[in-house]
């Protein structure tokens, strides 16, 4: 504060504040600078007249101090002026007389820089030369100049942001900030690009039209329609044009969403208590809701289930607040628990322990975390009851019921239970030489601990002797035979079976299998291997035939097998030669889908109803002629001298009465 007088009677009294001063701050003295005494000020009854209609100052008359009425702020007093002056006058009574007083207002630091728009957009095209500016104010006033530097690349960086800050001249200095984003706009600065120089292609000359020859593909990093590829035949001659034809578009593949994901709900706030007297439409809780899957997918509808007075209110983009919708009575009901439900993925949890409780609850805000990890395919879900209580005399508490539902990860590979892994069953499987398409060779069983489609199972041949040979059910795992086999087709083979779930990422295992190509079997054997396989018929009458047939077949196979063994022995002890073998499973081992070294044919005899069934010997296999004379022998004695006479010779009958 400062003063400027003349003395005794001036004519003009001078004084100096600075803005942003408080309300009754000292401007001056005026009945020191008057030469006067406050007795003399109050005497004449002094007072202030401002000029227009603010009063902005105030005269004590017993000390003759002058005042402020209101905090002064410069650049709404005199928002354009260099200098900022504020007028008043004093009146004096007895004398009459009126003394003018004017006071300075001195500008303080107390506004930082602001840019008219907090974020300004910049358009420049990535061909803009270095140098040239990008941005400039007009003329005669004090304006930043944004200048490009280096040459702009789409490509390597599509958009830049720029921080812009202003400082002024103040002590101490005080600035703002803006931000520049410079949106750098694509040329046609980029040429296609072949994923390879050279394709060579091989097609015969019979081939259709409309094959498919090759699928060629090039790239182009412009954007827009600068950046769309297509193709065109050029220095290519007329009969070429003639013969081929070129797709010209290139293909996209838009991945759609599906509802894999469950809604997500959160509480981020919830009283343990409400007082019966709450007016209606107390909020009572605070939740969101999220569903990470898009579109219709990840929209979500939210309700109160069941009759209680409380209902769901939309707070903004997927909040609700839970309130009260009606008065409540504690005498009628005292609590009410809703039931909380929380998704956690199995094996995540901060830390392991099986000493460890599952579910931990934070005393003082509630938040539920899992403590242990928790296996899908040992436990779907955990109950545990929360308790709230309060600090009150005696306290109060209610309870809630949480229940921690497991989902299901892909955390376990799919296990092959036939073949067996330790090889038993995969030395060999037996195919008849003359073995059409479709024959059933054998079938891989595997089984996925995990749930939903963790546990969907594909099977694929992953390598073959012979390529094109045999084939694989995708959801059977039934290995059959692609095509009829051929004389010239090896005798042995060796197929790797691999077993995929559809997990994410996918899990997988292998199968070996070994098969033999031998001859001597029946032709009704084929026909029924050929078979695809049907649905078995239902009802009781199934299960008593099947009782059956397995108590007679394994009497048959028994007493067969030991007729068969003892005339092998003989057979060996009369002849030294030796006979071809078979792979050591198909005698040994009892695991796989095709017959071992005995073949039953099971079919309705002619003139039959269905409960009648015939069962045919054991068919052994007959091997090729040219052996020695001995083994021609066995030959003859091994093979059945009946198969090509009616089958009712050799046949042994089993009829079902229809009281079964």
């Amino acid at each position: 504060m400062e003063a400027a007088r003349k003395g005794r009677g001036a004519e003009t009294l001078r004084y100096s504040v600075a803005e942003e001063m408080a309300r009754d701050s000292v401007v001056g003295n005026v009945a020191q600078d008057l030469g006067l005494s406050p007795s003399q000020l109050a005497a004449r009854k002094a007072r202030v007249v401002s000029e227009g209609s603010e009063q902005r100052f105030r005269l004590d008359p017993r000390s003759g101090v002058l005042t402020l009425t209101e905090t002064l702020d410069r650049e709404h007093i005199c928002p354009h002026s260099e200098s900022c002056t504020l007028s008043f006058q004093l009146l004096l009574e007895n004398p009459v007389q009126l003394i003018r007083g004017e006071v300075d207002v001195r500008d303080v630091n107390d506004n930082s820089p602001v840019f008219p728009q907090k974020e300004m957009v910049l358009e420049i095209p990535e061909t803009t030369s270095p140098e040239t500016p990008l941005e400039n104010g007009k003329r005669g006033a004090k304006y930043a100049e944004l200048v490009l530097q280096r040459q702009l690349d789409r490509e390597d960086q599509p958009e830049l942001r720029l921080v812009l800050t202003a400082t002024d001249g103040g002590s101490p200095p005080r600035s703002g900030t803006a931000e520049v984003r410079v949106v750098v706009l694509d040329a046609n600065d980029n040429m296609p690009v072949f994923s390879r120089e050279v394709y060579e292609v091989r097609v015969a000359e019979n081939s259709p039209p409309g094959q498919l020859l090759v699928r060629v593909s090039a790239a182009d990093p412009d954007d827009g329609s600068y950046g769309k590829v297509c193709y065109a035949f050029t220095q290519t001659s007329a009969r070429s044009l003639h013969l081929f034809k070129l797709n010209a578009e290139t293909v996209h593949v838009e991945v759609l969403d599906v509802n894999d994901n469950a809604p997500e709900i959160t509480l981020s706030s919830v009283s343990a208590s409400v007082p019966e007297d709450a007016p209606p439409r107390t909020v009572v809780a605070v939740l969101s809701v999220r569903d990470r899957d898009s579109g219709d997918n990840g929209r979500t509808e939210c309700a109160v289930a069941g009759d209680v007075p409380f209902i769901l209110t939309a707070a903004f983009a997927e909040h609700y607040e839970l309130r009260t919708s009606a008065a409540l009575d504690r005498e009628t009901t005292a609590e009410y628990n809703a039931l909380y439900s929380m998704w956690v993925s199995e094996n995540d949890a901060a830390s392991e322990g099986e000493e460890q409780t599952a579910v931990s609850v934070d005393a003082e805000s509630g938040a539920v975390s899992v403590v242990r990890a928790l296996d899908y395919e040992e436990v779907r879900a955990v109950e545990v009851t929360v308790s709230a209580a309060d600090g009150g005399s005696p306290p109060r508490s209610a309870t809630a019921l949480l229940r921690v539902l497991v989902r299901d990860e892909n955390d376990n590979a799919p296990v092959v239970l036939h073949p067996p892994p330790d090889g038993s069953a995969a030395l060999g499987e037996l195919v008849p030489r003359h073995a059409r398409a479709g024959y059933l060779v054998a079938k891989v069983v595997a089984v996925d601990a995990d749930a939903g489609q963790n546990a969907w199972l594909c099977y694929e041949l992953a390598k073959a002797t012979e390529p094109g040979l045999f084939r694989v059910g995708l959801h059977s795992g039934e290995v059959r035979t692609a095509r009829a086999v051929g004389e010239r087709d090896a005798a042995r083979h060796r197929l790797v079976v691999l077993v995929r779930d559809r997990g994410r990422p996918p899990r997988s295992a292998s199968a070996t299998l070994a098969v033999a190509l031998a001859d001597g079997f029946s032709e009704g054997h084929l026909r029924a291997s050929e078979e695809e396989p049907a649905a078995e018929p239902d009802g009781r009458l199934t299960l008593y035939l099947s009782v059956c047939l397995a108590c007679v077949s394994a009497l048959f196979v028994a007493s067969a097998a030991a007729a068969v063994a003892a005339k092998v022995r003989r057979a060996r002890r009369r002849e030294p030669g030796t006979l071809p073998t078979f792979p050591q499973s198909a005698a040994d081992s009892g695991a796989g889908s095709l017959p071992r070294s005995y073949v039953y044919d099971v079919r309705l005899a002619a003139g039959t109803v269905d409960s009648e069934f015939r069962f045919l010997g054991p068919l052994f296999p007959c091997f090729p002629a040219g052996l020695p004379q001995g083994a021609a022998d066995q030959r003859s004695s091994l093979c059945s001298a009946g198969l090509g006479q009616q089958e009712g010779d050799w046949a042994a009958q089993l009829k079902l009465k229809d009281h079964i």
